[in-house]
């Protein structure tokens, strides 16, 4: 068997037994899935009607910000599960289990990866649940079958992203609990971006950060495909960028410290 076929094999061993994880802590799970969608509830129903209002256009109200806020909890929803795999890692750290997998015979990288895709994989479901949701409140996506195709591909791609930096943080943590709090600033970014409000509604300098922090053009090419218009270049090539330097950051980060233990 080949290097390639091994690491495979290590790294589909693994992803299963980071999936028994989740089956065998559903609270966690339960919990990362269900944050984005209180928040939806929340922002819908208690202050969708005047903000709603502000969007301006002919309808306004909480159908309007349903609209418009959808999109950005989809981000809300994946960051909520990348922070799960960064307590997931430091837990395997802190646990000495890693010790254990550098003296077995199998592909270092295969235990980075399988935090990795199981992060990738509940990431999905939890934008599944909140997309459910949102359809269930009166959301409607005006986009045909190469735009859902176009959404998974950049949804997918952020969550590679993001998660391979949150397996980062969660190597570099002395605690799980310091490891449950070092992602918080990227549930922080999509409100200081355009989840909530126009960038444009902001104040000057904070605008210019809303508008270049890594999370509004991770919005807008979601926002844009979800409703079917054309997506701008340069929030695509943003998107492209930030998600590959966040992959490429923590995946050094992590492989760095792995091979210092």
């Amino acid at each position: 068997m080949s290097t390639i076929a091994y690491s495979v094999s290590d790294t589909s061993t693994m992803l299963r037994r980071q999936l028994k994880h989740m089956l065998r802590y559903p609270s966690l799970t339960v919990m990362l899935v269900g944050m984005p969608v209180v928040f939806l509830l929340l922002f819908v129903f208690v202050f969708g009607g005047t903000l709603g209002d502000g969007l301006g256009g002919p309808t306004g109200g909480r159908d309007a910000y349903l609209t418009y806020l959808t999109p950005g909890m989809v981000l809300m929803a994946i960051v909520a599960a990348v922070q799960g795999t960064s307590i997931s890692v430091a837990m395997d750290m802190t646990q000495g289990i890693i010790d254990r997998f550098r003296t077995m015979s199998i592909a270092r990288v295969s235990v980075l990866t399988g935090h990795v895709i199981a992060s990738v994989l509940q990431s999905l479901l939890s934008v599944a649940v909140l997309l459910l949701v949102a359809f269930a409140l009166g959301f409607r996506a005006e986009t045909g079958p190469l735009g859902w195709l176009g959404l998974a591909g950049v949804l997918l791609l952020i969550a590679f992203g993001l998660a391979w930096l949150t397996v980062g943080l969660g190597m570099t943590a002395k605690s799980v609990e310091e490891a449950s709090n070092t992602p918080m600033p990227l549930l922080l970014l999509p409100f200081l971006g355009s989840a909530f409000v126009p960038t444009e509604s902001m104040p000057t300098a904070m605008r210019y950060f809303a508008d270049y922090q890594p999370f509004t053009p991770f919005i807008e090419v979601v926002r844009a495909l979800l409703s079917g218009t054309e997506v701008g270049t340069a929030d695509l090539v943003l998107t492209v960028a930030w998600a590959l330097a966040f992959a490429l950051l923590g995946y050094v980060v992590a492989k760095k410290r792995f091979n210092k233990r």
